[in-house]
């Protein structure tokens, strides 16, 4: 991955995101499936993050993601279920059977070019320096 620039950063801020509909029920099926990828795809350009992987499967969602140095993970979650759960819920009426379509709990991992491993190696090496 390419490092992002702006006027006064530089940076490179990925994170694996994945979340599960309530009750980890296997709704995202079919037209649905393909509905929530499009508005995940449309939040995102939205907010100028940058989608390097997407994966809507029936039981939960994967998404890989660059965003801005400002932009938190909870923020991102909350964006995309509010969104996705508003209107696949006004789209799909099967999906109101659920109390709410997503789980309040998410995984997230911060991601980039090099392991948490070289990152430790280097700040070590800078006692040297």
């Amino acid at each position: 991955m390419e490092y992002q620039r702006d006027e006064h950063r530089v940076h490179l801020i990925a994170f694996h995101i994945v979340f599960c509909p309530k009750r980890r029920k296997a709704v995202l099926v079919d037209q649905i499936a393909v509905d929530c990828d499009r508005l995940i795809r449309r939040k995102c350009e939205e907010q100028g993050w940058h989608i390097i992987a997407l994966e809507v499967m029936p039981d939960h969602v994967h998404l890989f993601v660059r965003v801005w140095p400002a932009t938190s993970v909870e923020n991102i979650v909350k964006e995309i279920k509010g969104l996705t759960s508003h209107e696949l819920r006004a789209k799909h009426p099967i999906l109101r059977r659920l109390p709410s379509l997503w789980t309040r709990s998410y995984f997230a991992a911060s991601c980039g070019n090099v392991s948490s491993e070289v990152v430790k190696k280097y700040i070590e090496a800078q006692k040297g320096i």
